[in-house]
């Protein structure tokens, strides 16, 4: 399958990924997050919601002021509300999202309201943003517990109200991706309106509800940096740019070497670790601890890495541990600048993986030259 090479991707770190239970980003890290995103060529990045008033609004209007006369598009969140959308365009916005929903289980239980009640208003306030000049965003949430035909029905009235594009968001993440791109294919072949992949991922379908939402045609899509968000998290930006410039040829100028220091930063922000096995960012990326692995890599960096580690600036490693085999013992003792018997070393990888258990955790360089040491004066 191919993808239009004409998508856009928009972070959402600041906004649904500050959403994260626990996850509170001080208007200095949302300024400083705005930065390295921007740097990093992000040019769509939805900066958080306005209508939470007191320092949260001050620091939108700072991250407007930032980006002016720039070729970056903030956009600012905003509830079903007429006066949440006027605040947002006083404030500054000129790229607004509304944020309603389609299911009748949100209708019902959050809203209280009827489909044609949810139409009448999504188009009044469509209207009224386009008529300040706006770029208008608006969602289908809870598109994966929506009737589809309603779906379309609703996004046929708001793009004749004027809507740019319709957000659908799978908002609890129960899509798989093959039903994730059909809603986005049958809604697409029947109503002219650009489309934004918005895919939690509650079941770890967030990267791949996104590249089958895009394979399908939609325009844009949501990303946040670690995957931070709502419950299970959104899609994670690293993943989702290599899978795309990878696997699809898409390359959407983003600077795949500021990934890790993006993730690190938000980590940082965030109180939360990466994990080392996170893909594309993680420590153990371009780890390699058993004896096949590492002979392999050792040989040649592609036997077992899918990527070249410098394209996002991450750090080949050859671990030392219970798995470690005669060449990884030969390149951390050659890497100390320490000789060694060829005969010892299966004494010594023996000691290695003892110590390994015992230790629960790896060895570094400078103990497997102790060991081997230990085992000369031992004359083992």
């Amino acid at each position: 399958m191919t993808i239009n090479h004409n998508i856009i991707l928009e972070d959402t770190t600041l906004r649904d990924g500050e959403q994260a239970p626990g996850i509170a980003f001080t208007g200095e890290e949302k300024l400083a997050i705005l930065d390295a995103l921007i740097s990093s060529g992000v040019k769509w990045i939805e900066a958080g919601i306005n209508a939470m008033g007191g320092s949260e609004s001050r620091t939108l209007r700072m991250m407007l002021e930032r980006v002016e006369d720039s070729d970056i598009h903030l956009i600012g969140w905003n509830r079903g509300v007429k006066e949440d959308i006027a605040a947002s365009l006083d404030l500054g916005f000129n790229h607004i999202h509304i944020g309603l929903p389609t299911s009748s289980i949100h209708l019902d239980n959050s809203l209280a309201k009827s489909r044609s009640w949810l139409v009448n208003q999504a188009c009044q306030l469509v209207d009224y943003a386009k008529q300040r000049g706006a770029f208008v965003s608006i969602s289908a949430e809870d598109v994966g517990r929506s009737e589809l035909d309603f779906v379309i029905e609703y996004a046929a009235a708001v793009k004749e109200a004027g809507a740019d594009r319709l957000r659908l968001s799978d908002t609890v993440g129960i899509l798989t991706p093959q039903q994730y791109g059909y809603i986005i294919e049958q809604l697409i072949q029947k109503v002219s309106i650009d489309t934004q992949c918005h895919a939690h991922n509650d079941f770890g379908y967030g990267v791949a509800n996104t590249i089958a939402g895009l394979c399908a045609g939609a325009r844009y899509f949501h990303t946040t940096i670690n995957g931070i968000g709502e419950r299970a998290g959104m899609p994670d930006m690293a993943q989702t740019v290599m899978t795309l410039l990878i696997h699809y040829g898409v390359d959407l100028g983003i600077n795949t070497t500021h990934l890790k220091t993006l993730a690190q930063q938000i980590a940082n922000a965030a109180g939360v670790k990466i994990y080392p096995w996170q893909p594309i960012t993680g420590s153990n990326v371009f780890a390699h601890e058993s004896g096949i692995h590492a002979n392999g890599t050792l040989k040649n960096g592609s036997t077992f890495e899918p990527i070249d580690p410098e394209m996002v600036n991450g750090e080949r490693r050859i671990v030392i541990g219970k798995h470690s085999g005669k060449a990884s013992l030969k390149y951390a003792l050659g890497y100390q600048g320490h000789s060694w018997d060829e005969e010892k070393l299966g004494d010594l990888l023996a000691l290695v993986r003892e110590v390994a258990i015992l230790k629960k955790g790896d060895l570094s360089y400078q103990a497997v030259c102790l060991l081997y040491d230990s085992l000369v004066q031992r004359g083992v």
